[in-house]
């Protein structure tokens, strides 16, 4: 990027709309070419030998990956980041770069059940042993700490029940014992939590979600520090899971307007978080934003936003009648849609399946239902619930 270009010391919004692209590299086009691209020639044969050239093969990048990986690098002040075609992928690739056959990793009990599920399938395949911890021990981690522990993994805040962990804390205990530390930090973007600087070596996103913004794209990106950098970017050429050349230039359309569009989708959140609180038919509001959240001090701490995902716990005194009341509550809804994912323009809603919790157990009082809030009209999305609430009540 040109001189004149160069956003490094601007306004995030300025940094978004014009960092990884300089478009006098390209004829002055405002974004960058759409490469697709396997082969790429070499002027000549010694030249094809030592590989001395920018692009070697479509796999290991082009100008349209770079484009992405280099807007990502700004925002999250890494090393390298690499960009892959699944928010799954990106955790299974540091995951892999990590660790070996014998070595050990400790994960957040509340993390994102994919995880989990390749913690037990193919990393156990593999003779990698997995061990879960609170989201709430900090420093306390050091009694779990074992002499082959190469990984902790972190999600902040934790899939759908949005508990805290002390980041910093604990980043500080694995690196005393030598282990790296990876978080995935798709909640808050690199706009409200940059992991890196918390002493988090890896940080992972389902661009899926708020950098593509729009419900129609699958991405994932990791971006890494010095220290794990190299070993990332071998085990991401090694295995050769790259994103598709389209959908790296439409995350990073959807990159330029992150900005407002978060800054949305945070205002309407925490004004629909603060209305549900002590509404009849609601137990309890999981939103870190909030003072009456166990974690809101951790979050406040360390984190300067909150995004646009949240749940709610129905009021059900009675366990058999949890599933019941969450469908009558879902079946209910007329604006949000009943989908997975999130982080698009469009509100959605689920009821989160928590069977799989060992220490980070499930809240007692009913159902979890987790709620997307996209930029619809907040007047229209309370009515919406109360709707479903009523339903629920009457189920």
């Amino acid at each position: 990027m040109s001189k004149k270009q160069n956003p490094g010391h601007k306004g995030i919004n300025t940094r978004l709309a014009h960092s990884g692209h300089d478009p006098h590299s390209f004829f002055g086009f405002v974004n960058p070419p759409v490469v697709h691209a396997s082969t790429v020639l070499f002027p000549d044969a010694a030249t094809m030998v030592s590989r001395d050239q920018k692009y070697v093969y479509g796999t290991y990048g082009t100008p349209t990956t770079d484009a992405l990986t280099s807007a990502i690098d700004e925002l999250e002040g890494s090393e390298g980041t690499i960009a892959l075609p699944s928010g799954l992928a990106a955790v299974v690739v540091p995951f892999m770069a990590a660790l070996s056959a014998g070595d050990h990793v400790l994960v957040v009990d509340s993390v994102y059940t994919p995880t989990r599920n390749l913690c037990a399938g193919l990393l156990a395949r593999f003779g990698i042993e997995t061990s879960y911890y609170d989201p709430s021990i900090g420093a306390d981690i050091e009694s779990l700490m074992r002499p082959n522990t190469r990984l902790v993994h972190t999600e902040a805040p934790g899939s759908n029940t949005f508990d805290m962990q002390d980041i910093r804390a604990i980043a500080e205990v694995a690196h005393a014992h030598g282990a790296l530390v990876s978080m995935d930090n798709t909640w808050a973007t690199p706009l409200y939590f940059k992991p890196l600087d918390h002493g988090v070596d890896i940080s992972i996103h389902a661009a899926t979600k708020y950098p593509a913004g729009h419900s129609d794209i699958l991405i994932g990106t990791v971006s890494a520090n010095k220290a794990a950098w190299p070993a990332l970017w071998k085990t991401y050429s090694m295995l050769g899971i790259c994103a598709a050349p389209d959908d790296a230039y439409m995350t990073l359309r959807g990159l330029r307007t992150m900005g407002i569009r978060l800054a949305r989708h945070q205002e309407s959140t925490l004004a629909i978080a603060r209305a549900l609180e002590g509404m009849p038919g609601i137990a309890r509001v999981l939103h870190p934003a909030l003072e009456s959240f166990p974690g809101h001090d951790l979050w406040k701490r360390d984190f300067c936003g909150s995004s646009g995902i949240f749940s709610i716990v129905l009021d059900v005194a009675n366990p058999d009648h949890h599933q019941l009341k969450a469908h009558a509550f879902l079946d209910a809804l007329e604006i949000f849609g009943l989908g997975y994912s999130w982080g698009g323009y469009e509100s959605l809603a689920v009821h989160a399946n928590l069977s799989d919790r060992t220490i980070a157990l499930p809240p007692r009082e009913g159902p979890v239902i987790r709620l997307q809030i996209g930029l619809e009209d907040v007047a229209d999305l309370m009515a919406d619930i109360e709707r479903g609430l009523s339903a629920a009540r009457s189920a």
